[in-house]
């Protein structure tokens, strides 16, 4: 008597289909607050994997004349947040005849990532500004809303680099007879350039330029500083 092979049916068997809605585009965002200022930096490099698409993407929006934000990550996201944001923005400047403050933008940023915790942006947001007695603040947020308001940060792709190196120049922190001294605008842009020009040799996602907007009580100031472009 011949014995029956049995040869299972795949065509019924279950089948897994992968979706992954994010991708990582790079880039990173520091930002430095003092008395009367804040600056902030983001590189111009968008990439995805091993391959730019540009090398010339500005990553900071500016929301008002006292207020910026930076973001990094992904891109059709950072698309989507920054055009609700100032959407939201342009309705209470008409509702209230005036314009946001950066504390209320600051509030307002960190509901909507909220309002989006179950799917959320997949963006490092640094949002930067003048408050209101006019000193710099720096609000770090976590994809899901949480909020920091801090002096300096640094986000994105090489913000595990960059924010020792802060710490340390800025913060001064665990070091042992060193006076805190205020940082001036000069350091805070100097500081900015070099933690840059170190992301730049380990990081492939953060290159060929930096964009630094300096805001003070005068307006918002452009500058551009490159980077390595390999």
């Amino acid at each position: 008597m011949l014995e029956s092979t049995y040869y299972p049916d795949y065509s019924t068997a279950p089948i897994q289909h992968q979706f992954n809605p994010y991708s990582d585009n790079g880039g990173s965002v520091v930002a430095i607050a003092g008395d009367d200022f804040v600056i902030i930096g983001a590189d111009t490099r968008l990439s995805a994997g091993f391959s730019i698409y540009t090398r010339e993407q500005n990553k900071l929006f500016q929301l008002s004349n006292t207020t910026v934000l930076g973001c990094s990550g992904c891109w059709c996201d950072t698309l989507t947040l920054t055009r609700i944001l100032k959407s939201r923005m342009q309705m209470y400047q008409q509702e209230h005849n005036k314009t946001m403050s950066t504390v209320a933008c600051a509030q307002m940023l960190s509901t909507m990532l909220y309002y989006k915790r179950f799917f959320p942006y997949y963006i490092s947001n640094v949002l930067v500004g003048l408050d209101n007695e006019g000193k710099g603040c720096v609000y770090s947020y976590d994809p899901v809303g949480h909020c920091e308001k801090t002096t300096y940060r640094a986000g994105g792709s090489a913000g595990a680099l960059l924010q020792p190196l802060l710490d340390n120049q800025i913060g001064q922190k665990n070091m042992e007879n060193v006076k805190p001294t205020a940082v001036t605008q000069e350091r805070a842009l100097n500081v900015i350039k070099d933690v840059f020009i170190s992301a730049a040799e380990r990081d492939i996602y953060t290159g060929d330029s930096i964009l630094i907007n300096i805001i003070t009580k005068e307006g918002i100031k452009e500058e551009r500083f490159e980077l390595r472009k390999d």
